[in-house]
């Protein structure tokens, strides 16, 4: 069995990206499961604070959660052209401290998808993405793209992903993403 941990780079509660992730956790091919994470209760990055108080119990449960994983996938908004603030700050505290990047990211197989609601999709931010994971050290999979454009019209008012040619494509991505975060046989 594969596990992914999807997290939602939004903290709408009506984010198309946390819909996204959910379809995801829903459409997961047999053999793989995927658990949704969001962003929440994570603080502004602090050093200061850092240092006082260590990190923040919502960035112990997010790292523990990764290090368990086979894999990590992330699902990103395009805010002004770019990676979303309050998601680029979620990994920089998952990144602290220093020493222990290579035991979160290093060699740990990340994708990344995203939603939005213009007609380019998030190919800017997910673009954005890709020397953080390179500095990070992760083995990030460039064998499949999903951006999901004029997502208002692919989710439902529930925030599930109805349209059903963008259903196809996630399951196609996810079974592609599987096959390389799979674990080796023992």
């Amino acid at each position: 069995m594969t596990h992914i941990v999807a997290i939602a780079g939004s903290l709408r509660k009506a984010s198309l990206n946390l819909g996204l992730a959910r379809a995801a956790h829903e459409l997961a091919p047999d053999g793989l499961t995927v658990a949704v994470h969001t962003l929440h209760g994570i603080p502004l990055y602090d050093g200061d604070a850092e240092a006082a108080t260590g990190l923040p119990e919502s960035v112990v449960k997010l790292k523990d959660a990764i290090v368990k994983a086979d894999g990590v996938l992330l699902v990103t908004p395009e805010y002004n052209n770019g990676i979303p603030g309050v998601f680029k700050n979620a990994i920089d505290w998952l990144s602290r401290p220093s020493d222990d990047i290579g035991r979160v990211f290093g060699d740990r197989p990340f994708a990344v998808i995203g939603a939005s609601p213009g007609g380019f999709g998030t190919i800017l931010s997910q673009d954005a993405w890709l020397p953080v994971l390179r500095t990070l050290g992760t083995r990030t999979w460039f064998g499949g793209r999903l951006m999901v454009s004029r997502a208002g019209q692919a989710f439902d008012l529930e925030g599930r992903l109805i349209d059903e040619p963008t259903r196809v494509r996630l399951r196609e991505f996810l079974n592609g993403f599987a096959a390389f975060a799979k674990p080796p046989a023992n």
